[in-house]
């Protein structure tokens, strides 16, 4: 019974974001400034087709409710439209570019979280708190994502998968810092060191069971940081994923594919969270 409420409200809550996400986006995108324009209506070969529809658009999306519950309807019904910059099913587009950005975010979480828990590591089982770890670590922390992919594409030294992992490490090793060192201090790890216990068997044994709640919760936080950078990495780097294509989109106003984009970058961010909802029962997730 608790699971089915669990359940139940689980859905309740994420039926509720994904239809936030869909009416801000819609707000947002159709009482921009230009959005019945095109850059086509620049170029006089192409300016009476962008014409004929943009008149179409407003037509169609003229009522603000109207142009919602089309958008919320083609969702439910499995179609999220057609693309106003490439003329494609939104579908046909996400496919191939989703496949891009997961391997992107994969493999600068797994670079970022080796960086971070090995320099946690060492900083946390010294005496006393180093500069030595703390300054680089808060250096980075105050670089934008945007500004050290302009750096790494200036100097020709990296990519995006260190522009990610670098803005995630920082603030993982932060976390982990303070976590494990808290840690170490406790009383029973103090007198199991003073007896001559080895700190790697304290590590597996004690150490880290201790702080897995915190360090799943870090792991969902992880995701957001790194999709909130997404956008401008991939833009700088020109990489065809996802953030790129939500760039391309707000631009052109092209509300089907930054529907598309959002809702998928938010489904992200409440999957990510659903491991660690209820910290206290491990259990009752993974058996939903």
């Amino acid at each position: 019974m608790k699971r089915a409420v669990a359940a139940m409200k689980w859905l309740t809550r994420t039926s509720a974001i994904v239809l936030l996400v869909v009416v801000g986006s819609t707000i947002l995108v159709r009482f921009a400034p230009g959005y019945f324009s095109d850059t086509r209506e620049m170029d006089a070969r192409y300016a009476d087709v962008a014409r004929a529809e943009m008149s179409m658009e407003a037509a169609r999306s003229g009522s603000f409710p109207h142009l919602l519950f089309s958008e919320i309807g083609g969702w439910m019904r499995g179609d999220a439209g057609q693309s106003r910059e490439y003329g494609i099913p939104v579908l046909d587009l996400i496919g191939p570019r989703l496949r891009v950005t997961g391997s992107l975010l994969l493999r600068a979480l797994l670079l970022s979280w080796a960086l971070a828990v090995c320099a946690a590591l060492v900083s946390s089982a010294g005496r006393k708190p180093s500069l030595f770890w703390q300054a680089p670590a808060t250096l980075l922390m105050a670089i934008p994502a945007a500004a050290m992919a302009t750096i790494c594409l200036l100097a020709d030294r990296g990519g995006p998968v260190l522009v990610l992992a670098l803005l995630l490490a920082p603030r993982d090793f932060k976390f982990l810092h303070r976590t494990l060192r808290k840690a170490w201090l406790d009383p029973h790890l103090l007198q199991a060191r003073a007896a001559g216990i080895g700190r790697a068997r304290l590590l597996r044994a004690h150490l880290l069971p201790s702080i897995a709640p915190q360090i799943g919760a870090l792991a969902s936080l992880s995701i957001a940081t790194e999709l909130s950078g997404l956008v401008p990495v991939e833009v700088i780097f020109n990489v065809q994923g996802l953030g790129q294509l939500a760039w391309n989109a707000a631009l052109n106003r092209d509300l089907p594919v930054l529907l598309a984009v959002t809702m998928i970058m938010a489904l992200a961010v409440i999957a990510s969270g659903m491991a660690i909802d209820h910290p206290d029962q491990p259990g009752e997730w993974s058996s939903i």
